[in-house]
């Protein structure tokens, strides 16, 4: 037919065949279109593309259901080839490695401009909602913020700083008339400062003139409560009452502290109890066992003007400081003794003696060989065998030297 007709008609039926090959594809594509539209969207929270969960066999198994079944050919359509297209289109548009390295994209503006560069009137609202955010963000949260920054960098400063003014805030509540001798002789950090014990108020005053880390036994009461508020604001090693037995424990944490320049020093009372101020008693041997540098230190109380003394078997906690708060006032002196170190051949024991007996003639208070534990237990068997030999040494001495007369 085609030979026959003038070519005005050859054009018209080629047109014609286009047109209906257009068609064809057309209807591919909407059957293809509406498959997409039901299962993309086209903006969503994590990106521009949303896909879904799922294999490409299994996207395009469900697209084939979804249209009739050619007669010839096999399952392959010319709406195959638009899905790898999508496909191919999706992957350039949005790949899912590229999208990891840049900022996530928000539903709704966050009045930053981390997900909108350049501003955009939308409306006066806004804008005045945006400019608060700007001057809450830079001249509120900002200014704050750096400031935290340059006070946690000074921390250490700072903390010393607050703690010690905590302590002279004590001390003034006590009415505390404080003298220091000797302050070249201070503890530095690294070392151990040792003190003859009269009561917990020893603490205050001593560190109304420096910072000191406490190691003690952790108490419950008002006790537990102080050295719970203490320890938020400085690195003290406090020791659970099973602990305190295990001695190369409570050895091991006290070196790991001295071992490490920039903490500060710690303060103990090697009496391990509280004496009356007139004289110092037997001090325990662990804190010298450390072989770090010892600072002594010597308080002397004023018992004109009020009693230092805390006596824990007949006042507690309350009524001791009610006691403290009633009284005159709190007069003391506090002498800095040179520091001092474990000669050689030196054990402990003769070190710590060493160091009490210098407390005690810096302080004027009486020299005591006996253990300050003996005002809650029994004196130790050993002990008495001691004494008792020795006293019997002076006797059978005495008798030989008569006899040889």
């Amino acid at each position: 037919m085609l030979l026959t007709c003038s070519s005005g008609q050859t054009v018209k039926i080629c047109v014609v065949g286009v047109l209906l090959l257009l068609l064809t594809i057309l209807n591919q594509m909407i059957t293809f279109d509406c498959f997409v539209f039901t299962r993309v969207s086209c903006v969503c929270a994590s990106g521009l593309i949303q896909r879904e969960d799922g294999s490409m066999e299994k996207e395009l198994g469900e697209l084939r259901r979804s249209r009739p079944k050619p007669p010839v050919g096999g399952d392959f359509t010319l709406s195959d080839c638009f899905y790898f297209t999508r496909k191919g289109i999706e992957s350039i548009v949005e790949d899912e490695v590229t999208q990891r390295f840049s900022s996530e994209e928000l539903v709704s503006w966050n009045l930053l401009t981390r997900t909108n560069n350049d501003f955009q009137y939308i409306s006066l609202k806004l804008t005045l909602v945006y400019g608060l955010g700007i001057f809450v963000r830079y001249c509120i949260l900002a200014p704050l913020r750096i400031t935290l920054a340059c006070i946690a960098h000074f921390s250490s400063w700072l903390s010393e700083w607050v703690h010690v003014m905590c302590y002279r805030i004590c001390a003034r509540g006590l009415s505390a008339a404080i003298r220091y001798h000797n302050r070249e002789n201070k503890p530095q950090k690294g070392g151990i400062c040792v003190a003859n014990h009269t009561s917990p108020i020893d603490i205050v005053i001593l560190c109304n003139d420096g910072c000191y880390a406490m190691v003690g036994q952790v108490h419950g009461g008002l006790m537990g409560v102080v050295q719970r508020a203490m320890e938020r604001s400085c690195p003290h090693v406090w020791f659970e009452r099973a602990e305190m037995k295990d001695r190369h424990l409570v050895t091991k944490r006290l070196k790991d502290h001295v071992n490490d320049k920039k903490k500060l020093p710690i303060l103990i009372f090697p009496e391990g109890t509280c004496i009356n101020n007139t004289s110092v008693m037997m001090f325990k041997k662990g804190s010298f066992e450390i072989g770090t540098t010892i600072y002594p230190v010597a308080i002397k109380y004023d018992p004109k003007f009020g009693d230092a003394f805390w006596n824990s078997s007949k006042y507690s906690m309350v009524s001791y400081l009610l006691r403290m708060m009633t009284s005159w006032a709190l007069v003391c002196n506090v002498w800095y003794l040179p520091a001092m170190h474990q000669q050689q051949g030196e054990d402990a024991v003769q070190f710590a003696n060493r160091v009490k007996s210098a407390i005690a003639h810096q302080g004027g208070l009486v020299d005591l060989q006996w253990d300050g534990g003996l005002k809650r237990a029994k004196v130790k068997e050993t002990f008495k065998e001691w004494e008792q030999k020795k006293y019997s040494n002076m006797v059978v001495g005495d008798d030989s030297s008569s006899n040889s007369d």
